[in-house]
């Protein structure tokens, strides 16, 4: 296929650093899944860069089969979409060597997540977490991508990769697009965290997550738990943050008329919250399982994820050898012939 031909070039990756929770799936995976079709979509498990902050690898090879049977079981269809492990296209450590030579370590040392997570593990200030934003833009432009998803806090890293693909371009030739954020034309969907500060996490707040792996009665349990009040006394009154969180987790799984009937109850003020919430739990349970249950089923075939994992690495390996044969050349690092 040519060039011109190609479908716009999509890349993201998600780090094996904890499991899958509602935020993930309506914040990126439900935008990932509508995308396969009419992009050509790569997306991968970052497991190299999960060793910046998670240097003890005993772990690692099960929580990427745990990634990789969730990204499946949400909708990602490996057969309509390149998904691989990072570490099995060693051409991405050949080209964050290169842009690690166009980056400079004041603008590095500057990033936001570099100094929060600085501040979070000091005694492990390793190299690899300066360059975090090096080899994003490597795993990125490998594939020559145009559009990476990525949420409020990866913007700047995105900023980022745009100036190493200026640099590059400008001092050896015209190679990369400068990769953007995919504007999915909506608004993206942040998940609030259940006691209502901050949004669900992979790894911490772990009572206030709701995981795609959670039983339906851990489900329950944290939903009931989840912060309120005694009510509105003032009809038509303002939410306060956090019953606007579980009026909000009601919309992403409970029917309309559902959510209009406990609309109408608060603005009336006969609104009560432990109905509510076991409502909520119940629709919950209802999104969840079937999700958590099909990862089982996938997580429990290792034969499949390594056929999955095989083939994702084979055609994302074919696309970054292309790339980095263009890349030799305009460095004049092809010294032999084919290289």
């Amino acid at each position: 296929m040519s060039e011109n031909l190609r479908r716009p070039i999509v890349m993201s990756g998600i780090r094996p650093t904890g499991f899958l929770h509602l935020g993930n799936y309506f914040g990126a995976m439900k935008n990932y899944v509508a995308m396969q079709d009419e992009y050509e979509c790569y997306f991968m498990v970052a497991d190299w860069h999960s060793l910046t902050t998670h240097p003890d690898t005993k772990a690692l090879k099960e929580n990427v089969r745990t990634v990789l049977a969730e990204n499946i079981a949400c909708g990602l269809d490996p057969r309509r979409v390149t998904l691989y492990c990072q570490s099995h296209v060693h051409e991405t450590a050949e080209l964050y060597l290169y842009l690690n030579m166009l980056a400079y370590m004041g603008e590095l040392e500057k990033t936001t997540t570099f100094k929060d997570k600085a501040r979070l593990q000091p005694d492990n200030v390793n190299a690899g977490l300066l360059t975090y934003p090096v080899l994003q833009t490597a795993d990125i432009i490998l594939h020559r991508a145009q559009f990476v998803p990525v949420g409020k806090d990866q913007e700047q890293h995105l900023e980022m990769a745009r100036n190493f693909v200026k640099r590059f371009n400008h001092r050896y030739g015209e190679v990369f697009p400068e990769p953007v954020a995919f504007n999915f034309g909506t608004e993206l969907v942040k998940v609030p965290s259940l006691d209502g500060s901050g949004k669900m996490s992979k790894t911490e707040n772990q009572n206030a997550t709701l995981y795609l792996r959670d039983s339906d009665e851990v489900i329950r349990k944290k939903i009931m738990k989840a912060k309120t009040d005694q009510g509105p006394s003032i009809p038509h009154s303002e939410k306060p943050d956090y019953i606007e969180n579980i009026f909000g987790l009601m919309k992403l799984v409970s029917k309309p008329d559902v959510l209009e009937y406990y609309e109408t109850a608060y603005n009336v003020c006969t609104i009560r919250y432990g109905d509510m919430k076991k409502q909520l739990a119940e629709d919950m349970v209802t999104f969840i399982a079937p999700i958590r249950e099909k990862a089982k089923e996938i997580h429990a075939n290792p034969n499949y994820l390594e056929k999955v994992m095989k083939e994702g690495a084979e055609k994302a390996s074919t696309s970054a050898r292309q790339t980095m044969k263009l890349v030799r050349a305009v460095m004049g690092l092809n010294y032999f012939e084919g290289t």
